[in-house]
C-alpha cells in the first residue's frame, strides 16, 4: 500500500470518546509510539506531530520505549501550535525496574521531564512482574532476581501510584498485561482503582473473558497490537503466529468495503469498545479514518467475533522467574495467580 502523502485531517471532535469512572474521557483511539527496533525516536516524534496535526488526541508513550524525550519536543510544539493541553489525553508507563517504593514517583518525574509535561492524563504499570531484561535481548534472558508477582509488593508499587494522583502528578492510574486473577485482588485492595487495563487485543486474540471482567467493573480496556504487530521485535515471534489481516474473514470485509485490512481491525476494535492504540509512522491517518468510518454491521462483527484463535503475540517469556517455565505461567490460565 502506497504510503499517503498528506492524510485527511479529521475533527477530534469527530473521534469517539471513552468515559472513565471519573467522568474524564479519553480518545477511543490513540497512536502507540513503541516502534520497537526498526524505527527511530526521530521518526516517531515527527509521526507524533503528524498525528496531532491531523486530529489525532491521544497518545500511548512510555519510558522503557526509550523516545520519551524527542516525543517530548513534539509535545512541545504541539502545543505551542494552538493544541491545549486539556485536549490531549498522554499516557506513560511504568517499567518493571521501577517498581520500587522509592523509585516509582521518580520515575514519573523522569517521563514528565522527557515528555515536557505538568502532568499525565494516565499513568500505567507497564507489567505486573519487577523482571528487568535489558533492551534488544532474546527471548531466553532472565533477570538475575526475577520472581513471581507478589500481590503484596505489586500493593507497594500501586500505593506509590495512589500517591502520583494525590500528588497531582497523573489524573489517572491504570495497569498492563494483567490478569483477572491478579485485578481481583488490586480491585478489593486498591484506594484508587485502575481506570485502565491495556492489553493485547485484535481479532485472532479478543480475550472475551478478560475483556467482560474489566468492562464490569468500569475499566477502560485499551487495545495494544490491534493490527497484530507485524513489526513486533523477533523475541515475540514464534511458528504457530497467525496474522490477523491476512483472515479471510478480515480480507473479505476489507475488498467489499475498500479498505485496508488494517483499518478493519481498527473499526472493529473501536466499535467493540476497546481502544485501540495502533503504532504507525506512515498509515496513522487511515487508522484514525477507520475509527470514525461507517460502522460494520452486525453480521460482520459476529463474522469477526468467530475468528478469535487465542493466538498471544506479546508472550513475555522474558519475565519469567525460573527455569523450565512456559509462558503460559505468566496468564494465569487456570485463574490462580502462578507462584
Amino acid at each position: 500500500m502506497a504510503h499517503p502523502a498528506a492524510p485527511a485531517a479529521i475533527d477530534p471532535a469527530a473521534v469517539p470518546q471513552r468515559k472513565l469512572f471519573t467522568g474524564a474521557t479519553m480518545p477511543a483511539i490513540g497512536l502507540g509510539t513503541f516502534g520497537s527496533d526498526h524505527v527511530s525516536a526521530d521518526q516517531i516524534a515527527e509521526a507524533v506531530k503528524g498525528a496531532a496535526a491531523i486530529g489525532y488526541r491521544h497518545f500511548d508513550c512510555a519510558s522503557v520505549y526509550g523516545n520519551e524525550a524527542e516525543i517530548g519536543a513534539s509535545f512541545e510544539a504541539i502545543l505551542q501550535g494552538g493544541i491545549k493541553r486539556e485536549d490531549l489525553w498522554i499516557t506513560s508507563k511504568l517499567w518493571n525496574d521501577k517498581h520500587g517504593e522509592d523509585d516509582v514517583i521518580a520515575s514519573c518525574r523522569q517521563s514528565l521531564a522527557d515528555l515536557r509535561l505538568e502532568y499525565l492524563d494516565l499513568y500505567l504499570v507497564h507489567w505486573p512482574f519487577p523482571n528487568f531484561h535489558p533492551p534488544g535481548c532474546d527471548a531466553t534472558s532472565r533477570s538475575p532476581g526475577a520472581r513471581p508477582y507478589l500481590h503484596e509488593n505489586f500493593m507497594k508499587t500501586w500505593r506509590k501510584m495512589e500517591e502520583l494522583v494525590d500528588r497531582g502528578l497523573v489524573r489517572h492510574i491504570g495497569t498492563s498485561n494483567m490478569t483477572i486473577p491478579k485485578l481481583k485482588l488490586l480491585l478489593r485492595d486498591a484506594r484508587i482503582r485502575p481506570a485502565v487495563n491495556e492489553m493485547e487485543l485484535h481479532p485472532h486474540f479478543q480475550q472475551p473473558e478478560l475483556f467482560r471482567f474489566v468492562v464490569e467493573n468500569g475499566i477502560q480496556p485499551v487495545g495494544y497490537c490491534p493490527i497484530g504487530s507485524p513489526a513486533r521485535p523477533d523475541r515475540d515471534r514464534t511458528p504457530e503466529d497467525t496474522v490477523p489481516t491476512e483472515d479471510p474473514v478480515i480480507v473479505e470485509i476489507a475488498q467489499r468495503r475498500g479498505m485496508h485490512p488494517a483499518a478493519v481491525c481498527i473499526k472493529w476494535a473501536v466499535q467493540r469498545g476497546q481502544t485501540p492504540i495502533p503504532f504507525s509512522v506512515h498509515h496513522y491517518g487511515e487508522n484514525l479514518a477507520a475509527a470514525i468510518g461507517e460502522p460494520l454491521t452486525g453480521e460482520e462483527m459476529r463474522a469477526i467475533a468467530g475468528i478469535d484463535r487465542n493466538c498471544r503475540f506479546i508472550k513475555g517469556q522474558v519475565f519469567l522467574w525460573k527455569d523450565g517455565q512456559s509462558w503460559e505461567d505468566l496468564w494465569d490460565l487456570n485463574g490462580e495467580i502462578t507462584q
